[in-house]
């Protein structure tokens, strides 16, 4: 049986790539893009293997703001500090910004049109599969931490069956989770 080393980690060669791979992505998951980010910080560029990246995204989502800047964010400073975080910020939010400009121009013109309206619809549909498809990914991280799941299983029944909001949701569930981890480091 032949298995093969994974390739090994690597580092951005510059700022110009750091902020052209972000660009990239915000340009690549308009709408959408944590899916493209696993994908091309990960598989493409390996700057951080999958265990690192769950480990950041899951400090990135309780930062505020967009998960995937504040991604951006830890990851340009991780290379080039302070230079690097700005940087990456910039690549996630300049081309963006220029599309969402233009679409807006073009949205205010056709928005009545019912073609426009089902492919946004439709748009909507693919992303949240691409959401779903990256999410499974990601589980297989955690496979072996039961708590893990026991997590999501409660996230799961308490907003998707109870319907609770998230704004009650997340502090509690986040509160027991943080309880549980500092109580394994201190073990």
């Amino acid at each position: 049986m032949n298995v093969s080393k994974p390739e090994p980690l690597r580092r951005p060669a510059s700022l110009w790539q750091l902020f052209l791979v972000f660009s990239g992505l915000a340009l690549r998951g308009f709408g959408g893009v944590l899916p493209w980010a696993e994908r091309a910080i990960v598989d493409e560029q390996r700057w951080l293997d999958q265990r690192d990246f769950v480990e950041m995204l899951a400090l990135a989502q309780v930062l505020p703001g967009p998960n995937v800047c504040n991604l951006a964010l830890m990851i340009g400073d991780r290379y080039f500090g302070l230079r690097g975080a700005i940087v990456a910020l910039a690549g996630m939010m300049l081309a963006p910004l220029a599309v969402v400009l233009a679409l807006a121009a073009l949205y205010v013109q056709f928005s009545d049109v019912p073609t426009v309206a089902a492919a946004l619809r439709g748009m909507g549909a693919a992303a949240a599969g691409m959401i779903i498809a990256t999410a499974w990914k990601m589980a297989r991280t955690q496979r072996d931490d039961r708590a893990a799941w026991v997590f999501l299983a409660a996230a799961f029944v308490a907003m998707g069956l109870l319907r609770w909001p998230l704004l009650w949701v997340m502090p509690a569930i986040g509160a027991v989770s943080v309880a549980l981890a500092w109580a394994r480091q201190r073990r």
